[in-house]
């Protein structure tokens, strides 16, 4: 690197607007990690004097990735994942949890987030038999998404690909349906379709993500579980199905309680 040239991680800092509240900066603080600002945990603790649950619903939704993730990985044997909209590393991100398991398995993480790319080391460890990267991109453009997924992953197998809490933040919902569509055309028989959103089920959560929106941050769109049920259309669900994150495949012998956020696992013939 030539003297004076800053490191896409220090470029990465000079783009982060610490005064506006950041979605992933705020699910950071709710899942109790440290990398937000005074700004966040504002907005996260007015979003939720509004709705109460929200705190429930990050662990929750992250518990959901844990179970998925162990299922795609192991009774699915699948080895490579596509994890778009990655967020800030908390506990048992996607690699740690698939190379538990599969220790060979390739991850390619996607985000546009200055502040994950920043942190985008901490995502980057991996086993020795397998792969973990991280790609800078937009998911407003998939087709430049899977060619750089295309330089780790082989689409000719099987892909699991994972769009978590992602999708509320394309605002169209048409749009929204065709990135879906686009990415899941990329893949081979046997992948598989991992997903989770916020769902508008609940006044209380859409009254708070209103008041987050006004803030200027980007928007979230709470979207209904039929408009969400859309997303897996002419794919193959594995049971139970679409449900409230906590109700799928819960631990045995636990009695989780359905939160506003809904997910599923299919497949692809």
């Amino acid at each position: 690197m030539a003297e004076g040239q800053s490191t896409p991680a220090e470029g990465a800092l000079s783009k982060i607007d610490t005064s506006v509240p950041h979605s992933a900066r705020i699910w950071n603080y709710w899942m109790g990690g440290k990398d937000n600002y005074a700004v966040d945990r504002q907005a996260g603790d007015e979003y939720r004097q509004i709705a109460p649950n929200i705190e429930t619903m990050a662990r929750a939704s992250r518990d959901y990735l844990i179970r998925t993730v162990t299922h795609v990985a192991g009774e699915a044997g699948i080895r490579q994942f596509l994890d778009i909209g990655t967020g800030l590393p908390t506990y048992d991100n996607t690699h740690q949890v698939a190379q538990r398991l599969a220790p060979e398995s390739r991850i390619v993480y996607v985000d546009n987030d200055p502040l994950v790319l920043r942190h985008a080391q901490a995502l980057l460890t991996s086993t020795r038999e397998g792969v973990t990267t991280y790609v800078d991109a937009d998911l407003h453009k998939p087709e430049t998404i899977l060619e750089e997924a295309g330089k780790t992953l082989d689409f000719s197998q099987p892909v699991a690909l994972m769009l978590m809490g992602i999708l509320g933040h394309i605002k169209d919902y048409e749009e929204a349906k065709s990135v879906v569509r686009r990415l899941q055309a990329a893949l081979p028989s046997g992948s598989y379709f991992v997903h989770y959103d916020s769902t508008a089920t609940d006044k209380a959560l859409q009254e708070a993500q209103q008041g987050y929106d006004d803030t200027g941050a980007v928007p979230y769109v709470l979207r209904t579980p039929d408009e969400i049920s859309a997303y897996y259309d002419g794919l193959e669900l594995i049971e139970p199905g679409i449900v409230s994150c906590p109700l799928w495949r819960p631990e045995a012998g636990t009695e989780p309680e359905p939160t506003d956020v809904y997910g599923g696992v299919a497949r692809k013939a």
